[in-house]
């Protein structure tokens, strides 16, 4: 029997198991990830959605007590502070941020060890589907501004449960944030060959970044989805407050600096946030957050945003390059201009500096 197969006797067992055996299934488009997920259409009732994570597809998460030199042993999800995946995950964090009044997935059946899950399904009312489709952005802006805060106003606990599971909410520490910095210097002249980066280039790189690392893993007091973006965020408008704000996608959280989710909002890779969005969406943050000093929190946001966005550039840049998934590069332009924007910012100027040095402006787009 091939892998293949063996996996879909495995599936076929779970869903028969959990009384889903006859449901029609569909397969639903993927993601940059391991996974894959399927629409399940029962005979009655609603649709659900099955979530197949297949285990040891990808390296070991971290664990807690694991020292910087275990993490470099154990690979990049242990460097990053990633869940690899893990169905106990994706649950331990749905069940967490449904208590807080969120809208994350009911979840109707798991199996973490074979990587299987049902859930509830919130739809396909993307805010990036509806928003091209002409959908006025301000409600929806709005409401992801409202689940920030209100995931921003509480102090996460130090692991996630649910019945059954554990999972640590670690922080998004410097192990991790450099991990997040250094892809694009080694994947960024594999997809511009033109680029090189020399050692004294690659030194000062690191060092120009380090006390940015150091705000980060200093700032990390509020709970951090990690992928808090357009095309995560479901649109429930029978919902009330943060709750029409569909999540998904949020395995990988950990504790992090609260610009963090922030700049996955407003410096959105996948579609186009205007200068006058994000001013709107910063202020209404701050409207809801009145406790907060505006000026470091924007040069924390400036900061960190530059430092989030070159870690999308990297990963981008190894997914087209290394895993032959072309479409990521039609994303790269416009993550250098919000990049620009970052580094417009005075407190930038040296990495600034660096930028305009190494990578000249033919080799960003």
């Amino acid at each position: 029997m091939s892998l293949s197969s063996d996996r879909e006797a495995i599936k076929s067992a779970f869903l028969a198991r959990h009384g889903w055996g006859e449901a029609r299934r569909a397969p639903l488009s993927g993601d940059a990830s391991t996974r894959a997920y399927e629409r399940l259409y029962p005979a009655a009732g609603a649709s659900l959605i099955f979530m197949d994570q297949p285990p040891n597809a990808e390296t070991a998460p971290c664990h807690p007590d694991a020292t910087p030199e275990d993490r470099a042993k154990a690979g990049y999800n242990a460097l990053a502070r990633l869940a690899a995946g893990r169905v106990d995950a994706f649950v331990a964090v749905a069940e967490w941020l449904k208590a807080q009044g969120l809208s994350a997935p009911s979840i109707l059946a798991h199996d973490a060890a074979q990587g299987l899950a049902v859930l509830e399904d919130l739809g396909d009312d993307l805010f990036a589907v509806l928003i091209a489709g002409g959908l006025d952005e301000t409600a929806l802006y709005d409401a992801a501004i409202e689940g920030l805060v209100k995931l921003h106003s509480v102090v996460p606990p130090a692991a996630l449960t649910a019945p059954g599971i554990s999972w640590p909410l670690l922080d998004y520490d410097e192990v991790a944030l450099k991990t997040a910095g250094d892809i694009l210097p080694e994947w960024l002249p594999r997809l511009k060959p033109e680029l090189s980066f020399s050692a004294a280039a690659v030194a000062d790189w690191d060092k120009l970044w380090a006390p940015i690392r150091a705000r980060g893993a200093a700032g990390a007091s509020v709970f951090c989805h990690r992928d808090y973006h357009a095309e995560n965020l479901i649109w429930l408008p029978d919902r009330q407050g943060a709750a029409r704000v569909g999540l998904l996608d949020f395995q990988d959280a950990v504790r992090a600096h609260p610009a963090w989710d922030m700049s996955m909002l407003l410096h959105d890779a996948r579609r186009d946030v205007s200068p006058q969005r994000e001013a709107s969406a910063l202020a209404y943050y701050f409207k809801l957050r009145p406790e907060l000093d505006q000026a470091q929190f924007m040069a924390d946001y400036h900061a960190l945003g530059a430092l989030n966005i070159v870690r999308i550039l990297g990963i981008f840049a190894r997914l087209v390059t290394r895993d032959g998934k072309p479409r990521y590069a039609a994303f790269m332009p416009r993550l250098w201009g919000y990049l620009d924007t970052c580094l417009a910012d005075p407190e930038m100027a040296d990495l600034k500096t660096w930028f305009d040095a190494n990578v000249p402006a033919a080799s960003r787009r």
